[in-house]
Formats: structure tokens, C-alpha cells, sequence
């Protein structure tokens, strides 16, 4: 099969011939029809000090893609040769107090497929059973492509209650553009979202925002204002990562407001705790999706019209590999797939 490989520990990616997997005790094999793009890919590919220390080549990348179930390992008797099927990134022991109490998202011995074992950017690729997600018929292979991206989304933005409330959402990548759409179905009052590019602000408005705001050229005190938020923001979500706009979020608060954390910071970050205790904020940190009940979530609310379709901005056979990355790193773009179909 063909796959796309992390070959060596330096910069770079390669598309090579390998073998297909074996489907092991309790595995399953699927043959993948779209996979997305992820960050985390970018971060493989430029082999920075994050990859360095999560991975060891060579190994296969990719861990958001959809595909169809071709072989059964042994011990697998539930599911049907032919169903289509996404993958939950995060394999856990499933023995610890994480995984038995059902935050199997938090298990502290979690690795991850495409980072640790071989992932989805090839023809082939096997995954643990309890990894799987059936697909309903209604959610097409490329849409169900980025479900992963899509489960961080709703992860951070229904953490807490948003009907009826003003949202701001800081970061308008493509999760923070995927949580806009999920916020508006949820029943927010306002979603304003803030970035400094312009064209994530026009995909954050094609995902359903009601106000986008140039941090970078708008005062924000002054939009806030003009959009009618009178006593500050009641739910925020963090998605940049970015220090300033965290401390900025913090502070455009309103007394008991909620916020969600899902940008990951410097270590050494300073805000002023002030907003934190004398407001009463409540604060969670979100990580990957709580398993399997956010990816009920997602297939649920795109079956109710959730439209995320805008939110992928790119398609590239899989064999352009190489193209559709250096889209993604140029930045101008939200999801970018590859198809093993155009292959």
C-alpha cells in the first residue's frame, strides 16, 4: 500500500510502499477513503521540539480520517465487514481510574495513533475495535474526516450552557470556526469571534458568526459595545493559544462567566488572577473529546443540519501530499483533506 511517512528524525515527509497492516487480536482493518490534515501533522513535518519528543520514526502519520471496514481480527464479532467507520485518535489502557469511571479522554498512559503507532494517511490502516465509530449513511467520507477536529469543537463550546448567551471565541482557526457553527445551533445569542487574519475572520462569518472582530485594528471594548454586550462576555472559548488574547478574554468577562480552554500555552503564562477569583470564574481546561460521547454528539448535531461542509476549504488526491501542505502551512486555508480514492 502506499503510506505517508515520518522516514527519519529531520524535516520532512515521504510517500512510500508498505506493507499493509496485519489485523491484530482485537483490531480491526479499515481501507481509508479521506484523512485530514491536523496541526499535529504540521508539526511532524517541520520534526520541531514537540515531535522530537512525542514520535520515533519511522512511522506512519494522520489520525483524523474515515474509512471502511475491510477485515476482522480475532475477537471481533460486533460489526460488519463494509461498515464505514471514523477512528478515536486516543488509545487508552482501559484499566486505570480514568478510563473505568468514564473519562477515558484523561487516561494518563494515552498514545496516540499517527504520533506513537502508525496512523491514517495510508491505503491501509489498523485500529483497536474499541477505537471505532460507526458511521450513519448521512455523513459523507469527507465530512466524516475531520469528526475529530469537529469533536474538539464541540468538546470546548458545550462544556457549558449557551442558550441565549453572548460567546466570543477567540481564535478563528478551524476548530474555533467549527465551534462558531456548533455555538449558533446550541442557541447562542451573539458568537463573535476574534482573530488577527482576515481570511479565518471571513470563514469564521461563513460558519455562523454574528459579529468577527481584527483584534489586531478594532478596539474590542468598543465592538463589544457596538454588538449590544453590555455586561461582559458570558461564555468564552479559547482556542489561539495566544497569551494576550487569553489575558484579553479574561478580562472582557463578565462577574460568574464560563470559560473553555482548549489553546495550548507557554508553560510559564501570566494573567491577571484578579479576573479569575474577584469575578468568579469558572475555568475548564478541554482535551481531545470526552470518548464516545462527544462523537455522538457530533454525528447527532450534523444529522439535525449542523453544516460544517464550508470549514473545508481544500481536497488533493493523496499522492499531492506535498501541495496540500504547503497549504496548510501557509495558512490561507481551513481543513484540507486528502483522497485515497483519487488515487
Amino acid at each position: 500500500m502506499k503510506a505517508i511517512v515520518k522516514k527519519r528524525a529531520e524535516k520532512g515527509l515521504v510517500c512510500e510502499d508498505c506493507p499493509i497492516p496485519i489485523c491484530g487480536h482485537l483490531e480491526v482493518l479499515l481501507k481509508v477513503k479521506q484523512v485530514s490534515i491536523c496541526g499535529t501533522d504540521l508539526h511532524i513535518d517541520n520534526w520541531d521540539a514537540w515531535a522530537k519528543q512525542a514520535m520515533k520514526p519511522p512511522t506512519i502519520i494522520g489520525h483524523e480520517f474515515s474509512g471502511e471496514v475491510v477485515e476482522l481480527g480475532k475477537g471481533v464479532t460486533d460489526i460488519e465487514i463494509g461498515s464505514r467507520a471514523v477512528v478515536e485518535g486516543h488509545v487508552t489502557c482501559g484499566a486505570c481510574e480514568q478510563c473505568l469511571s468514564g473519562t477515558r479522554h484523561l487516561c494518563p498512559q494515552t498514545y496516540g495513533i499517527g504520533v506513537q503507532r502508525d496512523g491514517g494517511m495510508a491505503e491501509y490502516v489498523a485500529v483497536p475495535r474499541e477505537n471505532l465509530f460507526i458511521l450513519p449513511d448521512s455523513i459523507p467520507d469527507h465530512v466524516a474526516a475531520i469528526l475529530d477536529p469537529l469533536g474538539n469543537a464541540a468538546h470546548t463550546a458545550l462544556s457549558f450552557d449557551l442558550v441565549g448567551k453572548d460567546i466570543v471565541i477567540s481564535g478563528a482557526g478551524p476548530i474555533g470556526s467549527m465551534a462558531t457553527a456548533i455555538a449558533r445551533k446550541a442557541g447562542a445569542r451573539k458568537v463573535i469571534v476574534l482573530d488577527i487574519r482576515k481570511y479565518r475572520l471571513d470563514l469564521a462569518m461563513k460558519m455562523g458568526a454574528t459579529h468577527v472582530v481584527n483584534v489586531a485594528e478594532e478596539n474590542l471594548d468598543e465592538c463589544l459595545k457596538n454588538f449590544g454586550v453590555q455586561n461582559g462576555i458570558d461564555v468564552g472559548l479559547e482556542m489561539s493559544g495566544n497569551p494576550e488574547a487569553l489575558r484579553s478574554l479574561l478580562s472582557h468577562m463578565r462577574p460568574g462567566g464560563e470559560v473553555a480552554l482548549l489553546g495550548i500555552f507557554p508553560h510559564d503564562v501570566a494573567i491577571n488572577w484578579g479576573d479569575v477569583i474577584f469575578k468568579g470564574l469558572k475555568i475548564k481546561g478541554i482535551y481531545g473529546r470526552e470518548i464516545f460521547r462527544t462523537w455522538f454528539q457530533v454525528t447527532r448535531l450534523l444529522e439535525s443540519g449542523l453544516d460544517v461542509s464550508p470549514i473545508i476549504t481544500h481536497q488533493f488526491s493523496a499522492l499531492d501530499f506535498q501541495e496540500a501542505f504547503k497549504v496548510m502551512h501557509e495558512g490561507a486555508c481551513g481543513k484540507v483533506t486528502l483522497n485515497w480514492d483519487l488515487v
